[in-house]
């Protein structure tokens, strides 16, 4: 039976509740991926002159990474915050801490007009997309997850996650319109800023979807209980990130481990693939970005049926067969896309894509099932986040060293390989959480939260 903080709510409520979250997460991601959209195709020319075209783009994938260096960061703050006040709050302030970002990329001068000052204003504006991101993706699934109840969170958890598809799908399919109807020197000297100056429509229905929903019931709940004990006298309660190193590094590590494979391969597929393309097949720019529009299509409407299968089978097997997947589909892929032929190209992407999506869906119900409630925002942020770091971040710019190194696509194959053989070791070292109960598993942990 369900507890009464995790029994199922009304379906319109529950449906307003996941609107909210994928609505935010949509323009998170849209922000996150116009950026390494731009990075790939225009910011090398005007941030980084001067330089070898394939060294300018090394450099503008280095600002790209250092997106991913701040979302540990915001995971640690966004998620000792977000298990002390709520989760409602801190996804407000990580919609308008990431939208504004982008907004002011939009306004930023080249390095033609200021020098210098261009790509270190264009950085510190990338630190902060990444700390909002950071904080955002735990916060957006959490609320999701700790609303529903156990025998569908698998599917309803995994709609916030379809915010990265649609918001790769909304960046990519606006860079897109810009260069079909932009002339490539006006789209270079102003077509480019349109993408992220609409990132300010997008933040405000944001921010007016998620102010319109409830604090997570299964939150309100352990706060009362945690409240309740400290007036009795009972233990001082630890700060959520202690409580997770302490008891939960385990599931931390797991966590790290079973992002490897997911990060790293979709940021190659979604990512490196528009440099690989145009730089060594020779296919032009809008080419490689209508593949990858029509994949984010495919993508996101893979992605909540994986989710649904989770709930029938196990988070496990569904993320098992999706680390498996990409490791055998490396090579193929990279064969495909070197054919130069659109048809090819977009077999590879959305075969990829398919494969990521069932890592991705299941991730975000197996992610906020392994912690108890006052530590679930850090422990879900810390074991996501810090893993981009190490995967996602350096991706495409290993992807493009070892292409500028070797001149193929088999070390590259060879690197996607290895980091599905590190997910599939975490993954088939973690429990199964299918169907735990979110009030349960915090009931469990209330002796880990204390200090006698």
């Amino acid at each position: 039976m369900p507890s009464p903080a995790t029994a199922p709510p009304a379906p319109a409520n529950l449906r307003r509740i996941v609107a909210a979250s994928l609505i935010g997460t949509t323009v998170e991601w849209y922000d996150f991926f116009l950026y390494g959209s731009a990075a790939a195709l225009v910011f090398n020319k005007l941030f980084f002159p001067g330089s070898d075209p394939l060294v300018g783009t090394l450099l503008s994938f280095l600002t790209y990474a250092v997106g991913f260096a701040a979302r540990p960061l915001g995971a640690l703050v966004f998620g000792h915050y977000g298990d002390r006040l709520g989760r409602k709050r801190l996804l407000v302030l990580s919609l308008l801490m990431m939208g504004g970002a982008t907004f002011a990329i939009g306004l930023l001068p080249t390095h033609a007009a200021v020098g210098t000052a261009a790509p270190v204003l264009l950085t510190v504006l990338r630190l902060v997309q990444g700390f909002a991101l950071g904080g955002e993706w735990g916060g957006a699934v959490l609320l999701v997850s700790e609303h529903g109840d156990a025998r569908r969170r698998g599917f309803w958890a995994s709609w916030p996650q379809t915010g990265a598809p649609a918001g790769q799908l909304l960046a990519t399919g606006v860079l897109s319109l810009m260069t079909a109807l932009v002339p490539d020197a006006a789209f270079v000297a102003w077509g480019w800023r349109v993408p992220f100056l609409l990132s300010g429509v997008l933040v405000v229905v944001g921010l007016w979807m998620r102010m319109s929903v409830d604090e997570s019931p299964v939150f309100q709940e352990a706060l009362r209980s945690a409240e309740a004990r400290r007036a009795q006298g009972a233990a001082v309660e630890r700060t959520p990130l202690a409580a997770v190193l302490r008891h939960h590094w385990r599931d931390v590590l797991i966590a790290m481990g079973a992002r490897m494979a997911e990060n790293i391969s979709y940021y190659v597929v979604t990512a490196f693939v528009l440099v690989y393309a145009t730089a060594h097949t020779g296919l032009g720019p809008q080419t490689a970005l209508n593949a990858v529009l029509i994949a984010s299509a495919l993508h996101f409407a893979v992605i909540p049926a994986w989710g649904a299968l989770s709930d029938r089978i196990g988070r496990r097997p569904v993320y098992l067969l999706g680390a498996a997947g990409v490791a055998l589909w490396a090579f193929p892929f990279f064969a495909l896309v070197d054919s130069g032929r659109f048809g090819p190209l977009l077999l590879a992407v959305s075969v990829g894509l398919v494969f990521h999506g069932a890592m991705y869906a299941p991730q975000a119900a197996f992610f906020a099932e392994m912690f108890a409630t006052r530590m679930r925002y850090s422990g879900a942020s810390i074991g996501a986040q810090f893993a981009s770091v190490a995967a996602g971040a350096p991706a495409p710019l290993i992807a493009t060293a070892l292409l500028a190194d070797f001149g193929g696509p088999t070390p590259i194959a060879l690197y996607v390989i290895g980091a599905a053989v590190l997910t599939l070791i975490a993954v088939g070292a973690a429990r199964e959480t299918r169907n735990r109960d979110l009030a349960a598993v915090e009931g469990a942990a209330t002796a880990e939260v204390a200090k006698a």
